[in-house]
């Protein structure tokens, strides 16, 4: 089924991504961490679905997303920056892979954040705390580390910043790419569930360098939204 939202607010949270606010049809129903295959509701883009995870937790009253907007080139994510209140956007039923399975490192790239907003907020809402949880979120640059503040206060969760493209970033982000070395030094094999989402490549080496420091497979929750 195809649902019509209205975008009610549009504000940056970085330079190129944007914070999306839209109404919320009735019978609505997602979990965090899930998707919506998303189009613009206008003549030559409505087929034009991509992929988008909610940020907005199920029992708030709209639905919230954080999409990041390529520029280079006239693509839907540039689109959807250019956007204003009353546009309206296709979606149809919720999908994912990634769902809580319980403490562990939730291990991001880029736009790939996203289904882990929804999750750390929830688990966040009802146990209190992010005890035994860390996220490790690589960008290119500092200023693309989407909802910084925000992680940064979550109770009890670790923080790993990452960039890849500056080699002396600020204090509290590290320079480099997460590889095997990498991992070996912020990730213990034997604790918690390890989630993976960003772009296909960087999943596919991340869970190859957490299978040879000596994390289980079953261990491992991919989710890949390119």
């Amino acid at each position: 089924m195809t649902h019509t939202l209205t975008l009610q607010s549009i504000e940056a949270v970085t330079p190129d991504t944007h914070h999306l606010r839209f109404d919320r049809p009735d019978g609505f129903d997602f979990t965090p961490g899930q998707a919506v295959d998303l189009a613009l509701d206008r003549d030559g883009w409505r087929e034009e679905k991509r992929p988008f995870t909610f940020v907005s937790l199920p029992d708030e009253a709209g639905l919230e997303f954080v999409i990041k907007s390529y520029s280079d080139h006239d693509g839907v994510t540039e689109q959807i920056g250019k956007m204003s209140p009353g546009d309206k956007v296709l979606v149809d039923e919720p999908w994912g892979a990634i769902s809580d399975e319980g403490p562990g490192y939730f291990i991001a790239g880029g736009a790939g954040v996203t289904p882990f907003i929804a999750v750390m907020r929830e688990r966040l809402k009802r146990t209190g705390t992010l005890t035994d949880c860390t996220l490790i979120f690589s960008n290119e640059t500092e200023k693309d580390i989407i909802l910084r503040e925000e992680f940064e206060k979550m109770h009890g969760l670790r923080t790993v910043f990452v960039v890849t493209d500056e080699d002396n970033p600020a204090g509290g982000v590290e320079a480099g790419r997460i590889d095997k070395a990498f991992l070996e030094t912020h990730v213990t094999p034997e604790a918690g569930t390890c989630y993976i989402c960003g772009p296909e490549p960087m999943i596919d080496d991340v869970a190859k360098a957490l299978k040879e420091i000596g994390v289980a497979e079953d261990r491992i929750v991919t989710e890949d939204l390119d």
